[in-house]
């Protein structure tokens, strides 16, 4: 009777001897997978792409959606001129020069060179979109225009030349082929399969081969917030509201291209 019980009661030390060690084994086992898993995180995926990393055997871009004749930012591209004090409208001689390039936006707002495979990617990509219709520049070169002419300042008020292009918004995602298999898997995407939310935008050139875009003439009340500002800013980029969204004190004339007197670059 004594024998038994005490071999019962080293049975049970055993148990809970087991019990105790098996959280301690589990959790041994779970941080290499944790650490393979997040070997390519999406994050990682778009770093890795961005830079031509050579642990990739390719990456590429997917579309998803596309949307023509969208608008890029709204750029001042000559210098103010100031008639702030002046009770008659004057006429003024403005130069500016207006460039566009192929711009790829990645969820963490970096850039991507053309020269790598994504790059590469995005050229072939452009193909698709560019059509009899719309002429777009798949490449990562600039593309500009310079023109010279004369307008009208209006009386007390500044005036410059605004300048938005025409571009093809093409969104996506990206898919990347990992040399060595990865957690089990060699393809991950970032963000993720299916989304639209990795952007490349393609300007749109026109038959000559010069930017499309509307190009525009500001007039601004002088003594008002927005000349102040602007005068402020000396010629500095600054952000500047879209055509027609500057307000009451802001006159804006579209100036047709073909009228422009533009030289190609």
């Amino acid at each position: 009777m004594t024998r038994t019980g005490r071999g019962g009661s080293h049975r049970s030390k055993k148990k809970r001897l087991t019990l105790a060690l098996a959280p301690v084994a589990a959790l041994g086992l779970a941080v290499p997978l944790m650490y393979s898993a997040g070997a390519a995180t999406p994050d990682e995926v778009a770093n890795d792409c961005r830079t031509d990393s050579d642990k990739l055997e390719n990456c590429e871009f997917v579309d998803v959606q596309n949307k023509a004749d969208s608008l890029g930012p709204n750029e001042r591209v000559t210098t103010v001129t100031d008639n702030c004090g002046i009770s008659t409208a004057a006429t003024k001689t403005f130069s500016g020069t207006a460039a566009v390039t192929r711009v790829v936006q990645l969820e963490n707002g970096f850039g991507v060179d053309g020269g790598t495979k994504l790059g590469n990617s995005f050229f072939e990509i452009g193909l698709k979109f560019n059509t009899q219709e719309i002429n777009i520049k798949r490449d990562d070169t600039t593309s500009s225009f310079s023109f010279s002419r004369s307008d009208t300042v209006k009386a007390d008020h500044i005036a410059f030349f605004m300048w938005s292009h025409k571009r093809t918004d093409v969104s996506g995602f990206l898919r990347a082929t990992y040399k060595e298999e990865q957690n089990g898997q060699k393809v991950f995407f970032s963000p993720s399969e299916g989304a639209a939310t990795v952007h490349v935008f393609y300007p749109q050139l026109l038959k000559n081969g010069t930017p499309d875009g509307r190009l525009w003439l500001r007039n601004v009340k002088c003594g008002t917030p927005q000349a102040d500002g602007i005068l402020g800013s000396g010629n500095s980029v600054r952000a500047e509201p879209g055509f027609e969204e500057g307000g009451a004190n802001v006159t804006d004339v579209e100036v047709p291209l073909s009228e422009a007197g533009f030289e190609p670059k």
